[in-house]
């Protein structure tokens, strides 16, 4: 037995599990940090030009109460304003109907020049922002206000909160491996136990069976395939225990007739006709051998054969009118009527010398099993898509008891109901049903002793391409 090989550690289910898991959750993860980030971004902006809206409008308002008052009265007000926002650095400029400065606060120094239009929408500029918005006609002739604010205390948090997200997003690509890691061992733990117990299977084990916890899961379901799987081999393997006990019991017999028979013929001196009588007894015990190894190979084969093999289209009329004329000679001899009722054209997809073998097989069996002066039909139809074969006789008919036993490898009727020729190897429809059945066909029978019995093979028309 061939040592189980270990999996490479890159190439378990485990790893594959957690490296699946880490990525979803670093990309989940990553992705919902950055959006959190977008998002207070974009509420800080939001809340930035708010404010500046609110300047615009009370700088507005200034303009227009001080304006009797003249200039300088505006200049102070605006000048105690942007003292109380000195932090933000809060700037404001007035303007005239040219865009020319009237007047602007300490802070407004160094900043970029007001925008081309008095059009009040937000924008940043560098690290300031700032809008412009006209103003009412008053007598200075202000038409214009531009006010703007730092954005670096927002940028602070900005980055703050980039450096919490970075970290969070490290943290995570080194937690996630190892919980991915740890709870994909809790996934695949039933996966090693099942692993495990199919290893230690054995073929002189094969009532053991995989663990079923019962929680209906894919790991459950994978585990009643294999025990599915496991019972239909160990079927398998014990009817081929039992074929081979059988074929060894029934080679025995003619083998032991040959091996008696020579023993008589080396006894001591005998008579040419007794010799004779001797070797006509090992001729036909061979013979009986011969046929007996034929259809156990057949039997052995007729899967296998129609697995490998490329089906062909078989004219199932002719097959069966070859049987019937092979076998009208041995049925008039027995005094048996042999009709037949051929419906032409019907083919079916297979190996013709299988598909004879079956036809043969079931005209062999009927003609033996009806007394003299009997009648066997054979007849071949097609209905539904489906080729039919059937062959009747009202012959002796098989006993209730018998019938489920009736395609039972080596299994023969009841001797009360044999004629003395009809001794067979008991094989014939085993090799029937296994033909007919690779074929993806059924065989039934249909039987009552001492009235007869029928046997149907239902086999799947031949497509036309």
């Amino acid at each position: 037995m061939r040592a189980r090989r270990p999996v490479s550690f890159f190439r378990s289910v485990r790893f594959r599990i957690a490296a699946l898991t880490t990525l979803a959750v670093a990309v989940a993860a990553t992705a919902a940090l950055i959006g959190l980030r977008q998002a207070f971004y974009w509420t800080l902006l939001h809340e930035v030009d708010r404010v500046l809206l609110e300047d615009v409008a009370e700088v507005t308002l200034v303009i227009n109460e001080l304006s009797p008052e003249g200039l300088d009265a505006i200049a102070d007000e605006l000048t105690r304003k942007a003292a109380g926002h000195k932090q933000h650095r809060w700037f404001a400029r007035l303007l005239d109907q040219d865009g020319d400065r009237v007047w602007r606060s300490s802070d407004a120094e160094g900043t970029p020049p007001a925008p081309a239009k008095a059009d009040a929408v937000p924008r940043t500029v560098g690290d300031l922002r700032t809008l412009r918005a006209a103003t009412p006609t008053n007598p200075l002739g202000i038409a214009s206000v531009q006010v703007g604010s730092s954005m670096s205390l927002y940028n602070d948090d900005l980055e703050l909160i980039d450096r919490l997200v970075a970290g969070a997003v490290a943290m995570i690509l080194i937690v996630a491996p190892l919980c991915g890691y740890w709870l994909a061992g809790i996934a695949t733990r039933d996966l090693e136990a099942m692993t495990a117990k199919a290893s230690s299977l054995r073929p002189t084990q094969l009532n053991e069976r995989l663990p079923y916890r019962g929680v209906d899961d894919e790991f459950d379901r994978l585990a009643d395939t294999i025990n599915h799987l496991l019972a239909r081999i160990a079927t398998f393997v014990d009817e081929r225990r039992t074929f081979l006990a059988d074929a060894a019991h029934e080679l025995r017999t003619p083998i032991a007739a040959i091996r008696s028979s020579i023993e008589v013929a080396l006894g001591g001196e005998r008579s040419r006709e007794s010799y004779r009588d001797l070797m006509e007894q090992v001729l036909d015990e061979s013979e009986s051998l011969e046929v007996l190894v034929n259809q156990v190979l057949l039997l052995s084969e007729a899967n296998a054969t129609v697995d490998r093999a490329e089906p062909e289209r078989v004219l199932l009329d002719e097959v069966a009118a070859k049987a019937a004329d092979m076998f009208a000679g041995v049925a008039e001899s027995r005094g048996i009527r042999l009709e037949c009722d051929i419906a032409p054209d019907i083919a079916v997809n297979g190996i013709r010398r299988h598909l004879h073998q079956v036809a043969s097989n079931l005209l062999d069996n009927a003609i033996k099993y009806t007394p003299e002066g009997g009648r066997v039909q054979l007849t071949l139809s097609d209905a539904d898509g489906v080729a039919r074969l059937e062959v009747a006789d009202n012959g002796v008919g098989v006993s209730p008891e018998d019938l489920p036993r009736l395609f039972e490898r080596f299994f023969r009727a009841d001797r009360a109901r044999q004629r003395d020729d009809t001794r067979g190897s008991g094989l014939g429809l085993s090799i029937c049903q296994s033909i007919v059945e690779a074929h993806g066909g059924e065989i039934t029978c249909k039987s009552r002793a001492g009235e007869g019995t029928t046997l149907t093979v239902q086999l799947p028309l031949a497509v036309d391409s």
